[in-house]
This record gives structure tokens, C-alpha cells and sequence, in this order.
């Protein structure tokens, strides 16, 4: 479970530096074409592209360490907490955006249901593969 969520922040990591390539559609795409554009003019035109691979950075560092946490990477210091924060962070996105439309995205409405609930996917993996890795529950072992 760590491990699949690892390759998927991961996964989101590449997309986003990926997607610099075309960002307006990506901002577009996932509905935060309109704030960009005022980050852009407001802050400074770098801004919507800074803020990007910063996203990107993080999603990575959540990847290191749901593989940490399934040992195919070194021990990352905080290991057990982070795990349960990354879960936390994921699940409370996730099922937010779904209860409260809190309105920050403007995809369609198709499109952010399946942001949260991947980010509850997601979420649901850190945190049951950490109960599991650290014996907080047991796994059925049939």
C-alpha cells in the first residue's frame, strides 16, 4: 500500500513538471487557470511556474516517503508521523473538496469528484499501510 502510494506522489510529481510544458492548459485543465493568471500578474509572472514545481517537490517528497516507509528507500527521519500526515493531508482534501465544495478548483464538477476521490484513494493508502506497518492493525494473512 506505502509502496503504490509512493509511485503515485511520485507519479504526480512528474506530471506536474511535465506539465510546465503546457501550462496554461494544465492550469486550465484543472481549473485553477483563473488564479494563476491573477498570481501572474499580481505576484509576479513567474509565480503560476514556481509554484508549480514546488507542488511537484512536495508530491515527490510524499512519494520518498511512502517508499521509505516500505522500505524500497532509505529511513526518512519523522518516518512514522509523516506517514500518518501525508494519509491526513490526502484524506482531508480529498473528502473535503466532496462534503464542502470549498470552491478553490474550477474544473468540472466530473473532474474535481475524481481529484477527491483519488486523493482519498491515495490518503487511504498512507494511512491503512501505516496501521498495517506498524502493527497498529493486522493484516489478514489467509
Amino acid at each position: 500500500m506505502l509502496k503504490l502510494g509512493g509511485y503515485l506522489n511520485i507519479l504526480f510529481a512528474i506530471l506536474h513538471i511535465v506539465g510546465l510544458l503546457w501550462a496554461e492548459k494544465m492550469f486550465e485543465v484543472v481549473g485553477i487557470a483563473e488564479g494563476m493568471a491573477l498570481a501572474k500578474r499580481d505576484i509576479h509572472p513567474l509565480y503560476p511556474y514556481f509554484i508549480t514545481v514546488v507542488v511537484g517537490i512536495l508530491f515527490y517528497i510524499m512519494g520518498l516517503y511512502g517508499l521509505s516507509a516500505d522500505n524500497k528507500y532509505k529511513k526518512l527521519p519523522f518516518l512514522k508521523p509523516m506517514v500518518f500526515f501525508i494519509g491526513g493531508i490526502y484524506l482531508i482534501r480529498g473528502i473535503g473538496e466532496l462534503i464542502i465544495d470549498i470552491g478553490w478548483q474550477k474544473a468540472s464538477p466530473l473532474l474535481e469528484n475524481t481529484y477527491s476521490l483519488i486523493a482519498i484513494f491515495v490518503g487511504l493508502l498512507y494511512l491503512v499501510g501505516g496501521l498495517i506497518k506498524w502493527k497498529i492493525i493486522k493484516q489478514n494473512n489467509k
